[in-house]
């Protein structure tokens, strides 16, 4: 057992994860979370949207040692059931090659999963209702609240780990010296947001529509979307602008609602019965975008995950992101260990444009799933590309670089996947997939690759 005693704030997915790692390295770890412990108690609704887990994901599941624990709870996915306004539904697979797919799961179940496999380790301790106030950053020091008394105390450790989300209270201490540690920050809020109803399941059981797909109705400057849950029902999330016709403000009665989901969702009616009471029991949720620089400070104080790098929820990257930033911060830390100061400036500096490229590849799959899932020509192109990632092994589409190679870091997987999204959708604005000769265009591919170190 190590002497080191390591601070992490926020028991979410991130910190949980890497405590139980740290764990398994050895260190005394304290975790605080400011919420209670939520496998006593009831987790609010409509607050969850459920989670895509994949490759990124798993691999750092793995490296703790629950991977396969975690699959056995998820749903796998395989495509996108897509069901236009006018048209009949279609499927979209994400990948031509079958084994290929991505895994619906609790977000509330997962958690709870590293949350009991973390309580296992005599050198893990969870003080839950713990909300960090501050941390003196260049000391390893942080002062946290008690919920339940409001007693405040102080906690001192080698070093502190934020993981307490985009509204980071270890990052709000780092910004208190913005000048001294050149502190840059962004946050962009869309002008959308969401709000979670329920398919429940089919009487005596089962899925009322297709189990194994991430289902999306596209309605251009709104849409909806549900993925499947292990007891037969869907979480389903509309996700709408704060204003204007379709607005979450003008939608406010249910005179209004009612006649807004006959008129443009009427076959997903009969799946909801209690969609009107769900609208307005559930509350309203934004939807944004933080980056930041740098992620740590004199060898101290670090931040990971959402805390660092919170995105928006349509590439089904944000976990994955995260659990990805452990398994970095091992890799690292098996290199450096011995070295705090060396480990945060390696790990920082390994996943912050990673980081930034997946935040702009989630803004970019919003519209695309609103706007472009229908649209005639990238229907061309996703069908093109299909029949190349089946006929082509060194063949991956944007979206595969993504979310089934893990090998491949986001901003390389960005900048090589949008130069091949922009050849292949000028091939097809004028062709059938059937109509172009698949060799030519994987020597243009190649072509392309070849200006980057694709590898």
């Amino acid at each position: 057992m190590k002497d080191e005693k390591i601070i992490i704030v926020g028991a979410g997915l991130c910190g949980t994860l890497l405590g139980l790692r740290l764990a398994q390295r050895g260190y005394k770890v304290d975790l605080h979370e400011r919420r209670g412990d939520m496998r006593l108690q009831h987790v609010d609704a409509g607050r969850s949207i459920n989670l895509a887990l994949s490759d990124r994901g798993l691999n750092a599941l793995d490296k703790v040692g629950i991977k396969e624990q975690i699959l056995n709870v998820c749903i796998p996915m395989k495509g996108r059931m897509i069901h236009p306004a006018e048209e009949d539904s279609f499927y979209s697979p994400y990948s031509g090659r079958e084994k290929d797919h991505i895994n619906s799961v609790s977000r509330e179940g997962l958690n709870m999963a590293l949350l009991d496999t973390a309580d296992a380790f005599d050198n893990v301790k969870i003080f839950f209702n713990s909300k960090c106030e501050s941390v003196d950053i260049e000391n390893a020091r942080a002062t946290f609240r008690n919920m339940k008394t409001g007693e405040l105390y102080e906690e001192s450790g080698s070093i502190v780990i934020g993981t307490d989300g985009a509204g980071s209270a270890v990052r709000q201490s780092m910004m208190g010296k913005t000048t001294e540690l050149l502190f840059n920050y962004s946050q962009n809020f869309l002008r959308h947001g969401y709000k979670e109803l329920t398919i429940p399941p089919a009487e005596g059981g089962g899925w009322r529509i297709e189990k194994n797909a991430l289902h999306i109705w596209p309605r251009g400057s709104f849409m909806i979307i549900a993925l499947p849950n292990l007891d037969g029902s869907f979480t389903v999330t509309m996700f709408h602008p704060f204003k204007g016709p379709n607005g979450f403000d003008n939608l406010d009665s249910k005179e209004k609602v009612k006649a807004f989901f006959e008129k443009e969702f009427p076959t997903l009616i009969p799946y909801m019965p209690n969609y009107l009471e769900e609208y307005f029991e559930n509350p309203v949720g934004t939807l944004g975008t933080i980056k930041c620089y740098p992620w740590q400070a004199y060898g101290k104080t670090l931040i990971m995950g959402d805390a660092s790098h919170a995105i928006v929820p349509f590439y089904g990257q944000g976990m994955n992101a995260s659990f990805e930033d452990v398994a970095v911060f091992d890799d690292v830390l098996e290199k450096h260990e011995g070295d705090w100061g060396k480990v945060f400036s390696v790990f920082q500096d390994m996943r912050a444009e990673n980081t930034n490229a997946i935040a702009d590849l989630a803004i970019d799959n919003f519209y695309e799933m609103r706007d472009k899932v229908d649209d005639p020509d990238f229907i061309r192109k996703r069908k093109l590309e299909m029949q190349l990632e089946q006929n082509y092994q060194n063949y991956y589409s944007k979206y595969s670089l993504v979310t089934f190679r893990p090998d491949f870091p986001y901003a390389k997987a960005m900048k090589i996947g949008r130069k091949q999204d922009e050849l292949l959708l000028d091939l097809c604005t004028d062709h059938e997939p059937e109509d172009l000769n698949q060799d030519e265009v994987m020597e243009k591919i190649l072509d392309l690759r070849n200006t980057f170190n694709y590898g």
